[in-house]
């Protein structure tokens, strides 16, 4: 089977210390990205854990097709145990550092340790030398621990500039936090390329509490790996000849549609329908673009780089989810003030989901739905808890009491638009899904339920698709292939790519989410966790077919007799 190659990069920022350990092993059971990251994590991280504490570990990595030449493929994959919903949270990231960073010769960095100053953190293919600070590397790699002072509140894009300025590596070359992570914000992102978002989850937060500001990745040692072709190159020349609307308006190309015919949720949930979709949709979205933008190596090019010519706001999007949480569930019908929003959160290192739905449940609060100039103001003190902004950093869940509001929130994490109150699969995969409220966790069931092959009412019946649904989900976040080529990327196709059958990698995809929920179980998460803000029929019946259909208990616990270690690299 197509996997992964390279060590474990284990670096410990207390100590400052960087260590390389073999896991072939693993990366011949597990591929890469995700999966590999996971089963670290969860042999790794100790199940009491403070999301806060050194002894949480951040894991970086990436999948064998990040050494092809195929679309889709530039992405990688970040695991952490999460602030936000206090379990094991996996996100991944578009943009150009993959390449860079499998340059280095690892496939999967681990972070841990505290340090006690803000540093920078550089990891390149050099030999076995010391960092200036005189503690001894164990590692072929060169990893120099730099004190940056001087970055302390700095947003993303100062970030980058430090980075290219100091070290001649642009923002393709970086993972960073912006205030929100030094703030550790609950919902805070870790960027790379300035506009790409490891957003779900709160990572940025941890990489704040173990005080590193960013990470840079350079090299020219990259692992060879041979991938098929065919298909490579025809899903790369398929992506190039496509005519989707998605490569014209991005994920926003469907918001005039679902706001009519499904629900695109407005003033917090209050209302199903948004009077000024069409201003904040696809069309508008698309007048703003002013050039092509893609990730590493992808033809597709869906990526939104927009610019207001009266104001001179240039960012990257919004996407639909920034979209619905900036514009419909704040009430904002302006498309400029949806990007305002949009750029605040990247450059500030916050995910903007999370961020537009904690600033619309405040709106909702202060009765001052439409007030995009409040909820500019709002966003900046959240990433700095300034004020009204302390409170709202810890997320709806934490901080919905207080503001008299209800928590429109699963395991902690903020809701996504897809609304589960009209989509009921789609409600059902957030009840059950590990890291909650998070439209990537499971798409097939969504995708089923608006395009009408699946009745989008009724929980029962819906449990086995989305088993599989997670699964797949699971192995593209290992391989890693984004989830917009899943109709050039085809199951068949990669069959072909990973030399296995499609049932090989589903089981690749079961165990990681297994071990995701083994992880939370020890946390104390169970059935009680699995529930929604809202009443969807026959919900718990369904949560139970899950079960079921997963081989799991009824009180939504892993059985003990189903996990076994799976990573044990030594440290």
């Amino acid at each position: 089977m197509l996997r992964a190659k390279g060590p474990l990069l284990t670096i410990d920022v207390g100590e400052r210390t960087a260590t390389e350990t073999s896991i072939d092993d693993h990366l011949e059971d597990l591929v890469g990205g995700r999966a590999v990251a996971t089963a670290l994590a969860h042999d790794r991280i100790p199940f009491e854990a403070d999301p806060f504490g050194p002894e949480n570990r951040l894991y970086l990595s990436t999948g064998p097709l990040q050494q092809s030449r195929m679309s889709f493929t530039g992405r990688m994959n970040m695991t952490g145990l999460s602030p936000l919903t206090d379990g094991l949270v996996s996100t991944n990231a578009g943009g150009y550092l993959s390449r860079n960073f499998v340059d280095t010769g690892i496939s999967v960095l681990e972070l841990v340790g505290e340090s006690d100053e803000l540093l920078a953190v550089h990891v390149t293919d050099g030999g076995d030398e010391c960092d200036p600070s005189g503690s001894e590397t164990a590692s072929r790699l060169r990893v120099e621990f730099e004190a940056v002072p001087e970055l302390e509140d700095a947003t993303v894009p100062e970030t980058s500039d430090y980075v290219e300025e100091r070290h001649g590596l642009g923002p393709e070359h970086c993972v960073a936090i912006g205030p929100a992570g030094e703030n550790q914000v609950r919902f805070a992102s870790v960027m790379t390329y300035d506009h790409r978002a490891f957003g779900r989850g709160g990572l940025g937060a941890v990489l704040g509490a173990k005080n590193v500001k960013c990470i840079t990745f350079d090299g020219d040692a990259a692992p060879s790996i041979e991938i098929p072709n065919p298909p490579e190159m025809d899903i790369h020349r398929e992506a190039a000849e496509s005519e989707d609307l998605m490569r014209r308006q991005g994920t926003t190309g469907n918001t005039e549609m679902i706001n009519e015919v499904f629900s695109l949720p407005t003033r917090y949930f209050e209302e199903y329908e948004f009077e000024h979709a069409d201003a904040i949709g696809g069309d508008a979205v698309e007048e703003k673009k002013y050039e092509k933008g893609a990730c590493s190596a992808c033809a597709y090019a869906c990526k939104l780089p927009t610019r207001d010519e009266e104001t001179g706001l240039e960012t990257e999007g919004p996407e639909f989810e920034t979209v619905y949480s900036f514009g419909s569930l704040q009430g904002v019908g302006d498309i400029v003030d949806v990007m305002k929003s949009n750029d605040l959160c990247d450059t500030l290192g916050m995910d903007t989901i999370s961020a537009g739905v904690t600033v619309a449940a405040y709106l909702a609060s202060e009765d001052e739905f439409g007030n995009a100039e409040l909820a500019h103001d709002v966003t900046e003190r959240i990433a700095y808890r300034e004020g009204i902004g302390d409170l709202l950093a810890e997320g709806v869940e934490r901080c919905h009491d207080e503001l008299g509001v209800d928590s429109y929130a699963v395991k902690g994490m903020e809701l996504a638009a897809h609304d589960g109150r009209v989509l009921n699969g789609q409600g059902l995969s957030y009840a059950v899904a590990n890291r909650g409220g998070d439209h990537m966790y499971e798409s097939r069931v969504m995708s089923a339920e608006y395009g009408g092959r699946i009745d989008p009412e009724g929980t029962l019946g819906k449990a086995e698709a989305l088993v599989e649904g997670e699964n797949e989900a699971a192995f593209r976040d290992t391989g890693i292939v984004c989830a917009f080529g899943s109709d050039y990327v085809t199951d068949d196709r990669l069959e072909a790519l990973f030399d296995a059958d499609h049932e090989e990698l589903l089981e690749i995809g079961a165990r990681t989410v297994e071990l995701e929920r083994h992880f939370n179980n020890s946390r104390g998460f169970d059935r009680g966790d699995d529930r929604l803000p809202y009443d969807l029929p026959d919900i718990e019946a369904a949560v139970s077919e899950y079960y079921e259909a997963r081989g799991w208990n009824d009180d939504g616990t892993v059985p003990s007799s189903a996990i076994e270690p799976l990573a044990t690299a030594d440290d």
